[in-house]
C-alpha cells in the first residue's frame, strides 16, 4: 500500500537555523512521534527505534534513515526503512525543501510511503489518517522547538 502526501509548515527562524535542526539527532528525536531512540551512524545516516499505532495494531519499528540530495541550507531528500515484526514493514522518503519568506522559513515537504504486511490490511483510509496525524505531530512540535521564546530560553 502507497500512501502520499505533501505540505508546508511557516517557520518563524532563519533558514540555517531550520537547516540544522533538521539535521540534529536530539532535536528530531523529541520532534518523532513515538521516537525512542535516534542515534547518529554518520553524517547521512540514523538508526531509528520509534512505537507506531496504527487503529488496533501496535509495534515497535527499527530501522534506518539515510540523507541524500543534500543541499545546504535549502534541503534534502529523506529516506528510510523498518521492520515491525508481525505488524509488518514500512518504508519511504520526504523531499524537504526550505525557502526565506518574510518573517522566517518556509518548509514544504512530499512524501511517498509504503507499508506491508499486517498494517497495510487495514486500510488506505486508517493508514493514511494515522500517518497525516503523525506528520502533524511532527511538524507541530519541530515548530515549537523553533520558535523564538524556545530558542531564547
Amino acid at each position: 500500500m502507497t500512501m502520499k502526501m505533501e505540505g508546508e509548515v511557516f517557520l518563524a527562524v532563519d533558514r540555517v537555523t531550520v537547516w540544522n535542526a533538521l539535521n540534529d539527532p536530539d532535536i528530531l528525536k523529541a520532534c518523532i512521534p513515538g521516537c525512542q531512540d535516534l542515534e547518529k551512524v554518520s553524517d547521512t545516516q540514523f538508526q531509528a527505534t520509534a512505537k507506531v499505532a496504527v487503529g488496533p495494531v501496535k509495534a515497535t519499528f527499527k530501522g534506518g534513515v539515510t540523507l541524500s540530495d543534500l543541499d545546504p541550507p535549502n534541503g534534502y531528500t529523506i529516506s528510510g526503512e523498518g521492520q515491525g515484526g508481525i505488524a509488518g514493514w514500512a518504508k519511504g522518503g520526504a523531499r524537504v525543501r526550505l525557502e526565506d519568506v518574510e518573517g522566517g522559513t518556509r518548509l514544504t515537504y512530499d512524501v511517498e510511503a509504503h507499508v506491508g504486511g499486517k498494517i497495510a490490511q487495514l486500510g488506505g483510509r486508517l493508514i493514511n489518517g494515522v500517518a497525516k496525524k503523525y506528520a502533524d505531530e511532527f511538524f507541530a512540535n519541530f515548530a515549537k522547538i523553533l520558535s523564538p521564546a524556545e530558542t531564547a530560553a
